[in-house]
């Protein structure tokens, strides 16, 4: 799926946690209702088969407690999303990536064949996706670290059949893991003061291959990548360094508008006076396929500042479809990060500062970006508020991922009438989440565990309740607005 993830080291965030973010979306043309969940070690299955690939894997029967961001209808699979487990170890997956022809033909991607396409007549498998991986591999890890090795076992054992990133998270590190081919795989360990900005390409642009197959320190890979990249000649560069990005990767023309605008539009938010972003002698264009992989931000980064990058749609450049201002031809010229079929943003942040029971929030929001507002949830619990987890296909403002659809669909036909409706709602949802940390976290670094998990319930009862109540509010405001724009409406009245 289309996808922007925004990694943030320990000691590029505001308060020393480490923070993974991602957005997921829907493909072209259609909308995928999401849930928030608290998969406890009853719920999870010890029989694995894939409703996309049918590839059947056993798991181990010691599965951990985990939050998840699954589809709320059935159909497709569970596609678990994004989530943290009891150890505090996170996992969002996945960034769907590119790759290129010589990599897809050196190690191809394990499509599943139906027995009756097969020249033998019976059913092969395909590898393990976007569907399956939160599933099979966060229950089970308790560091990032273990999470790649989990993760790249699989991939290794039972091939994949597209090309994926995932990020893990713990309080110490932040792992970024992309597939190679149906088989093979790479990690990088993030640097602890650099942020990642990853828009659905490979995006890891050097790579230490004797660390990583050695003492895995800052890099790890599959056992035989060496070996794919010699006899297929992949290594593209005149030194013998390995850049991923240009043996394994792609710079098609379809990357310049859909991919790169969003790598550049992230650097120049967080950076935007180390390098020069606009302009004829610009250093980074929207079109470059060299930005980095990773910078050392010019201010600490806070949540908001990633909720702000991930909700984007290029405001402040002349490429916004909303702007008033500029070349008309220009608007909408880049695929923005903020879109109509944004699923979900997740963002896992874990604090360093507090008792391992509390350590973890996650902050969570559905539909398109522009237009929603999120809330930190204290992830150690047992149960989810019914206005997180209600979804389903009926359309209902009883729910939160169905109500942010409608405020984000009238708000879009109504930008210019709505827009301080939505910017009110989003500062005071957002202001309200911080309030409620700022209340309950001093309460939880002085009770025992029990008092705790109680109150960790309770918190998220009052972040639900109250962000129920103002996104219904604002529902009625954008719904006035837009109703009153509507073609067939006449300035007399009838008395």
């Amino acid at each position: 799926m289309p996808c922007t993830t925004l990694l943030v080291g320990k000691k590029a965030s505001y308060d020393g946690s480490t923070m993974i973010a991602r957005n997921d979306d829907s493909g072209s043309g259609h909308y995928t209702p999401k849930k928030w969940d608290v998969v406890q070690p009853s719920r999870q299955m010890r029989h694995y088969k894939s409703v996309l690939s049918h590839v059947k894997i056993e798991l181990p029967d010691n599965p951990m407690r985990y939050t998840c961001v699954p589809n709320a209808v059935e159909g497709e699979g569970i596609w678990a999303a994004a989530g943290v487990n009891e150890e505090n170890v996170a996992m969002t997956a996945t960034e769907t990536i590119t790759s290129n022809e010589r990599v897809l033909g050196a190690d191809p991607l394990v499509k599943y064949i139906p027995a009756e396409e097969a020249q033998d007549g019976q059913e092969h498998p395909g590898g393990i996706g976007e569907e399956d991986l939160v599933v099979l591999v966060l229950p089970y890890i308790h560091s990032a670290r273990e999470g790649v090795e989990r993760l790249g076992s699989l991939l290794e054992q039972f091939g994949t059949y597209e090309m994926n990133g995932i990020a893990f998270s713990d309080v110490d590190e932040i792992w970024w893991m992309e597939t190679i081919g149906g088989h093979h795989w790479i990690a990088r360990r993030v640097p602890d003061d650099s942020y990642v900005v990853m828009p659905n390409q490979l995006g890891i642009d050097s790579f230490d291959l004797n660390d990583a197959l050695d003492a895995r320190e800052e890099y790890m890979c599959s056992a035989g990548l060496r070996k794919l990249i010699q006899e297929h000649f992949l290594n593209l560069s005149f030194d013998g360094k390995l850049n991923p990005r240009t043996a394994f990767g792609s710079h098609d023309d379809a990357d310049h508008v859909y991919n790169t605008p969003r790598a550049w539009f992230m650097g120049r938010y967080f950076n935007p006076r180390t390098y020069k972003w606009d302009g004829p002698d610009a250093d980074y264009t929207p079109r470059s396929d060299d930005i980095p992989w990773c910078f050392v931000p010019e201010h600490k980064i806070t949540p908001e500042d990633v909720k702000y990058v991930l909700s984007s749609h290029f405001q402040g450049t002349p490429y916004d479809p909303y702007a008033s201002y500029g070349e008309t031809d220009m608007r909408g010229a880049y695929r923005s990060i903020g879109i109509n079929r944004n699923d979900f943003l997740a963002m896992m942040q874990i604090r360093p500062y507090l008792p391992k029971e509390s350590r973890t929030v996650e902050w969570l929001c559905f539909a398109s970006n522009a237009f929603n507002a999120w809330i930190p949830l204290y992830t150690n619990v047992k149960d989810v508020p019914d206005f997180l987890g209600c979804t389903t296909d009926e359309v209902s403002t009883g729910s939160f991922y169905w109500c942010s659809r409608l405020i984000a669909a009238l708000s879009d036909a109504g930008y210019r009438k709505c827009l301080n409706h939505i910017e009110r709602y989003q500062l005071a949802v957002q202001s309200k989440g911080q309030e409620i940390l700022a209340s309950y976290d001093p309460l939880l670094e002085k009770t025992d565990e029990k008092e705790a998990a109680a109150l960790r319930e309770k918190a998220n009862r009052e972040m639900t309740d109250a962000l129920q109540k103002m996104c219904l509010d604002t529902l009625g405001k954008v719904l006035l607005e837009t109703s009153n724009l509507m073609k067939n409406s006449y300035a007399r009245s009838d008395a």
